[in-house]
């Protein structure tokens, strides 16, 4: 028997932040809520799982395959269970003149994962902007975001807080 998406706390809580979202939305246009229903699902479960993308299809009226292709469109929904700690490191092109591609390297020989893969401690992924051009290079671990980690010692700086 497979295990059931939600908690029931949080199968509550699905349902009532759902009926808030949808009350911004007219109620022929639940699809338009699709953004903010994929948030909550992954805020739940730390991820999309396949069913929770079936299941905001179901409550937004749209097909499964459209739920997808929205969730797998942006780089802040994961489609596959991330690690505790997500880090985005930018490698476009004001980060890659200011060494993102060192600074990538030198992240998965630190994490021992490498981009586009995880482990149940980290997901390292190479991001194709996280808007600091100006103070380049950077990463973003979670949802904190870090600037000018022109040398080791300063990405170093950086990890230790996490531990």
């Amino acid at each position: 028997m497979a295990e059931p998406l939600f908690t029931p706390e949080q199968q509550k809580t699905f349902d009532t932040e759902l009926a808030e979202i949808l009350t911004h939305y007219p109620p022929d246009r639940k699809s338009a809520a699709m953004l903010p229903a994929v948030r909550l699902l992954q805020s739940l479960k730390g991820w999309c799982p396949p069913e929770g993308l079936t299941l905001v299809a179901e409550r937004l009226g749209v097909t499964k395959e459209r739920a997808y292709e929205v969730a797998s469109f942006y780089v802040m929904y994961h489609l596959k269970k991330p690690g505790k700690y997500v880090v985005d490191v930018c490698t476009n092109l004001s980060c890659s003149l200011r060494g993102a591609e060192s600074l990538l390297g030198y992240l998965e020989d630190k994490l021992g994962v490498h981009a586009g893969e995880s482990t149940e401690q980290w997901t390292l992924r190479e991001t194709e902007c996280l808007a600091s051009c100006g103070t380049a290079p950077c990463l973003q671990i979670n949802e904190d975001h870090f600037e000018n980690l022109t040398s080791r010692e300063k990405v170093d700086a950086v990890f230790a807080k996490l531990k």
